[in-house]
């Protein structure tokens, strides 16, 4: 199918959702998709790269919710020529039909993201060329033996292709349909693509590699063994049903109340989280991401993928099914999302809400009294998954009945494949007979728009401090806290620091508790390198904000991703080392948190032919946000075997026997942050 530009006609505003920040609807969609037809650069190898709401600066909502004028809808959206590449960004307002703005990129500072229709053009390509044939047959293959991964090129300063759309591609071995060709990596060989002028500008070809011929096929019976048994039905059941709500996009739980939105680039999006009616978090999103990988070789050096900007990988979100990805009561959210061609396309069940036991919420049996008291815990699961390539990325936000706001990425999938070279080969792990998997790192953005009691807060860095032998400290056992400001944007790059139990208070610099504290939350990072490239690499000057575990910004709404808005070829700079320039001051002021978290991933036998879960993750904790414990009303479990309250003829301690004490299932793996 082809894009036909269409001639002038009258245009139909489509109905405006009841909320400002309410996702782009089917309608909007097929309404801008109109606009852009009828534009005089519209050609049938014109392709929309991204389409998506420009959110309405934060105070014109806070102003609507006050009684204030609706903000316009507006669309930003993101066109490529595949044939002549020219590169636009246009605003276009959805009640109106006008092109507010339009920039045109000239490739230099960045490229639109690749398309699905780049990459299914790079086979023909190489296929067709003479030099990619020779090296194959070299190897004693054909181009009927071996499928091709195209991947985003970085940019390494190389003159040929300055302003040039490039792809570079590695071969892998199918030895039939069925076969997991990851299992069988064609190493030594990259070919260099430009994709407009369908030409290989550059073959890398390193011969001397072993193609590894291990099988890799995790969905062949002979490959996954006997059926492990003794597994019996885990059955998860809510009789009257789930505590959540939905009305359109906005959700509450317990005493939580927020907004779900969805992006074709970011996912998920949780927008206006309010507790117990005050308010916590404007917005939270996996603002970027990228996977640096270890490898120097001549034809892998450049192999660092940027998942959100890149590649989008919001518009590769899973359909997810019941009983297999979410078990239980499970709410879902259709996604709607514009494909290449501008048309809405529906992701059936594209996001997943339920709620999960998680354990103990709180408990105590009492020396003095008696009593033995227990409370559950459970909180709401937000989760979306996303395959990009080899890798499966599942993004799951959790809201706990105390206020506890979690983040956690589940990363699976199955490795990028490289043949391994021989012992001790520094840079690979060796997983199967000949087949190595390069070292790389998971890191991740996650932009967290704080509102903590409000727009005015302060974020502290809080260290525990040892104290040496002194005058009043004779036994030495002291030790305490130092509060640091960040007062200024470009002071604000830090690093975890698990020595000092390091953490973040993002703290209300105007509402105080009835003891005169600073409401707050904080923010637990878990201790994990950052970005472990050299500082004069190409990578690290493109990926800046994963240098650090925090950068913290003054709002801005052009501030949405962290390594900027063209990321595919950028030279390096965009993103946190713009946005801080200007140095901002940080106290009282509306800010931004911009967490770097992820793993560091030496791959290990058990990981192939496919990876089971690992796991990254931080959370938000209220920090004196209250003047007690928020979850002293929560309900007694109802079980009859569990105590609530003053055993019968108890006298002491002894009294009474808690079987709903001990944590089951997720409750025996809480890896948070205790006392």
């Amino acid at each position: 199918m082809t894009i036909t530009a269409a001639g002038p006609t009258a245009y139909a505003a489509p109905p405006a959702p009841g909320h400002p920040l309410s996702s782009l609807t089917a309608a909007e969609l097929e309404a801008v998709r109109a606009v852009v037809l009828a534009l005089p650069t519209t050609s049938e190898t014109v392709r929309f790269a991204y389409v998506g709401l420009e959110e309405p600066e934060k105070g014109a909502v806070l102003a609507w919710e006050r009684g204030g004028a609706l903000p316009e809808r507006i669309a930003r959206v993101q066109l490529l020529d595949l044939r002549t590449t020219r590169s636009s960004d246009l605003l276009i307002s959805v009640p109106t039909g006008d092109v507010l703005s339009e920039v045109v990129l000239d490739g230099t500072a960045g490229q639109l993201p690749i398309l699905d229709a780049e990459f299914e053009e790079v086979g023909a390509i190489a296929n067709a060329d003479a030099g990619w044939v020779a090296a194959l047959a070299a190897r004693g293959l054909t181009v009927d033996d071996v499928v091709l991964v195209p991947l985003s090129a970085g940019n390494y300063g190389h003159p040929a292709e300055e302003g040039r759309r490039i792809l570079r591609t590695f071969a892998f071995q199918q030895l039939f349909p069925a076969d997991h060709p990851w299992a069988h990596p064609v190493d030594g060989l990259t070919a260099y693509i430009d994709v407009a002028a369908r030409a290989v500008i550059e073959i890398v070809d390193t011969p001397g590699f072993a193609i590894p011929q291990t099988s890799g096929n995790f969905d062949d019976p002979e490959v996954q063994g006997p059926p492990l048994e003794g597994l019996r039905p885990i059955v998860i059941t809510q009789p009257e049903g789930s505590s959540l709500t939905v009305d359109d996009e906005r959700v509450t739980w317990g005493d939580w109340d927020l907004r779900i939105g969805f992006d074709t680039r970011e996912g998920l999006i949780l927008r206006q989280l309010a507790f117990k009616g005050r308010p916590v978090m404007y917005r939270g999103s996996i603002s970027e991401m990228v996977v640096p990988y270890a490898d120097p070789a001549p034809n892998r050096f450049w192999q660092n993928y940027f998942d959100t900007g890149e590649y989008l990988f919001g518009r590769y979100t899973n359909e997810l099914e019941l009983g297999c990805d979410c078990v239980g009561d499970i709410t879902y959210v259709d996604v709607t999302l514009a494909d290449e061609l501008g048309m809405p396309r529906t992701v059936r069940n594209g996001v997943c809400m339920h709620e999960e036991d998680f354990g103990s919420l709180w408990k105590h049996t009492d020396l003095f009294t008696g009593s033995a008291e227990v409370r559950r815990q459970r909180r709401l699961v937000i989760s979306f998954f996303t395959t990009v390539g080899n890798y499966d990325y599942g993004f799951f936000w959790y809201l706990y009945l105390d206020g506890t706001i979690e983040c956690e990425a589940k990363l699976t999938g199955i490795l990028f494949t490289s043949s391994y070279p021989g012992e001790d080969h520094p840079f690979a792990s060796q997983v199967a007979p000949g087949l190595g998997a390069p070292y790389h790192q998971h890191l991740f953005s996650a932009r967290l728009d704080m509102t903590v009691d409000g727009v005015a807060n302060v974020v502290n860095e809080i260290d525990a401090v040892r104290l040496p032998v002194s005058e009043t400290n004779p036994y030495g056992n002291a030790f305490t806290k130092s509060v640091t400001p960040i007062t200024s944007e470009k002071a604000s790059g830090r690093l975890a620091d698990g020595a000092r139990n390091r953490v973040w208070q993002i703290a209300s610099t105007e509402k105080t508790t009835s003891m005169g504290q600073p409401t707050s939350y904080v923010l637990f990072p878990t201790e994990t390198p950052v970005l472990l490239a050299d500082d004069a690499s190409s990578i690290a000057s493109r990926a800046a904000f994963a240098t650090k575990s925090l950068f913290v910004t003054k709002y801005d709404p052009a501030e949405r991703y962290a390594a900027g808005d063209f990321v595919n070829q950028h030279p390096g700079g965009a993103g946190i080392p713009a946005f801080i320039e200007g140095d901002e001051p940080l106290v009282g002021e509306d800010v931004v948190l911009w967490h770097t978290f992820g793993l560091t991933h030496f791959p290990r036998n058990e990981d192939w032919p496919v990876m089971p879960m690992d796991y990254a993750k931080f959370t938000l904790k209220p920090y004196n946000f209250f003047d007690r414990s928020p979850v002293l009303n929560v309900p007694a479990p109802a079980s009859a075997h569990c105590a609530t309250g003053r055993a019968a003829g108890a006298d002491g301690p002894t009294g009474g026997h808690d079987h709903g004490s001990h944590d089951h299932g997720h409750g025996s793996h809480d890896h948070g942050h205790h006392r």
